[in-house]
């Protein structure tokens, strides 16, 4: 990238931090806006430089045949089921249920792809899963996608069920999955990610990652997109996300003081 494309990363990161300090902004201005998907990631990577370290990565996509997108999860933000999480600090409170996968191996910067098989192998094990999204932007219906992807793909943070080993035979048309909200189930149905192959996600995000000099570090958790859509909280205190035979993973939206 260009230093005129490092300085516009630069600014665009700093109006996105004040933004995580003082509230949501309307948009990015011209002068810094993302114009290409590697800007938006030079965003990212200026964003995790004052926020990091970096503890997992959030990927996913629109369809079977769409290229992947992705984003880190900054520190502090992978927490372990039950989670109890500050409403004050979460006003859109976006809930995905998803599925994520926590890696046993390092697979680091090479000069070539990784084969499937090599990801398949560094994986640990997998879990249920919520994000929790939250926008910088004040209005997330008419945000530009590259401002999305920059403001890290509306990450927040990425609540953990217990591990499961059964994930080499994950069916993703057959999964059943359950998102509840206090007692009141919004979402029962079988599959629903929108990627399809999970795996291609894995696969694609270490290769994505190594051709910028980065990857996928021993414990850190990737998780691949949502089953349910993003569907805002709202006064829900308790929210439940059940994959039948993989786990469960819980918020509850609570004053933390």
């Amino acid at each position: 990238m260009t230093g005129q494309g490092v300085e516009r990363a630069r600014a665009a990161a700093g109006l996105l931090l004040e933004a995580r300090r003082s509230g949501p902004i309307g948009s990015l201005p011209e002068s810094c806006r993302p114009r290409d998907e590697a800007e938006a990631y030079a965003i990212q990577d200026a964003v995790a430089a004052s926020l990091g370290p970096i503890e997992g990565w959030k990927v996913g996509a629109g369809g079977p045949e769409e290229t992947p997108a992705c984003a880190p999860l900054l520190a502090g933000s992978v927490l372990a089921s039950p989670a109890r999480l500050d409403p004050a600090r979460h006003p859109l409170r976006g809930i995905e249920a998803e599925i994520a996968f926590r890696f046993a191996r390092d697979l680091p910067p090479r000069e070539t792809d990784y084969f499937p098989i090599e990801v398949i192998q560094a994986i640990e094990s997998a879990c249920a899963a919520i994000e929790v999204c939250e926008c910088r932007f004040r209005d997330r219906a008419t945000l530009d996608p590259l401002s999305k992807l920059a403001d890290n793909n509306l990450n927040a943070a990425l609540v953990t069920g217990g591990p499961w080993d059964g994930w080499p035979d994950l069916t993703i048309d057959c999964q059943a999955v359950r998102l509840s909200f206090d007692d009141r189930v919004l979402v029962e149905k079988h599959g629903g990610n929108t990627a399809g192959d999970v795996i291609r996600l894995l696969v694609w995000l270490a290769n994505h990652l190594r051709r910028r000099g980065q990857g996928i570090g021993r414990g850190q958790v990737v998780t691949t997109g949502s089953w349910t859509g993003l569907i805002p909280a709202g006064p829900a205190r308790q929210i439940a996300a059940e994959f039948s035979g993989v786990g469960a993973s819980i918020v509850r939206f609570q004053n933390t003081k």
